[in-house]
């Protein structure tokens, strides 16, 4: 007579990582949508600047109106946003507040805390982008992606931007030592590089020096890609070397992608410095 081992049943094993990571997300958007400050703030903030930005500067720019001119960027700004500075202050938040060192020490996977911030990132994302065209579209006739392709590279500018700018964000809330310290750390740069990624003033005006720094960071590849997804191709005069040049801005972003993996590998922590 053999006796057969059984392992546990399907409902007796654990959950796995993708499982719990999801409901970690959908805890994430609960959490924040709570946050009703936040979330006016998140989803609004980019539609009134493209609004006061129309008032303000149509009929600057030959050829295109100052809400086609300026939309790529803003969305670029907005998916910068949610990932590298929402990311890059939330964690460093729940870092000094013990609430990683918390979350360390339960069951819970730790590939599951990153699946549930990519979730949160990704909707965000997504319904700011949403928004944004709605509003663009709807009230001030803003041009849209005109053909598949175009709406192709929307599609993989923003994925491989937010997942850049979410991995960037990541790696930079480990430099912070304490919350207070985090909106210097985290805030100041995103600032600086908005002036100069051709976010509100175009590339074609910026010292060529401010340029070649802008284009170490991730933010004027976004902006780049997203404007060959929105304008007309006589726009592109106005870019680097005259051409919107979509390989290298897939190239760009793709390694910083690499290298946001390799920063979070190497500094990512549980703990705060002064837990030991």
């Amino acid at each position: 007579m053999s006796i057969r081992a059984e392992g546990p049943s399907p409902a007796d094993r654990p959950p796995g990582a993708l499982r719990v990571g999801l409901s970690r997300g959908l805890l994430e958007i609960r959490e924040f949508a709570h946050a009703w400050k936040s979330v006016i703030l998140t989803f609004s903030l980019p539609a009134l600047v493209l609004a006061m930005l129309s008032s303000l500067l149509d009929g600057v720019f030959a050829g295109t109106s100052a809400v086609d001119h300026y939309l790529p960027g803003l969305i670029a700004m907005g998916l910068m946003s949610v990932s590298f500075q929402n990311l890059g202050l939330s964690i460093a938040q729940e870092r000094d507040t013990g609430g990683l060192r918390r979350l360390r020490g339960t069951p819970m996977p730790p590939t599951a805390y990153f699946v549930g911030k990519t979730v949160l990132v990704m909707f965000l994302a997504l319904g700011q982008v949403a928004l944004l065209l709605g509003v663009a579209r709807l009230a001030f006739g803003a041009r849209l992606p005109a053909d598949p392709a175009a709406w192709a590279t929307l599609g993989w500018v923003l994925l491989l931007g937010t997942a850049s700018c979410s991995l960037l964000g990541i790696a930079v809330s480990s430099l912070v030592r304490d919350s207070r310290s985090a909106s210097g750390i985290v805030i100041a740069p995103f600032l600086v590089l908005r002036f100069t990624s051709g976010i509100f003033v175009p590339v074609a005006v910026l010292p060529g020096w401010v340029v070649d720094a802008a284009s170490l960071f991730p933010l004027l590849w976004m902006a780049q890609g997203l404007r060959a997804a929105f304008l007309p191709a006589g726009a592109a005069a106005l870019e680097p070397g005259g051409a919107w040049n979509p390989p290298s801005v897939a190239l760009a972003l793709g390694v910083w992608c690499v290298v946001g993996l390799a920063l979070v590998l190497l500094t990512f922590r549980w703990k705060a410095g002064k837990d030991g």
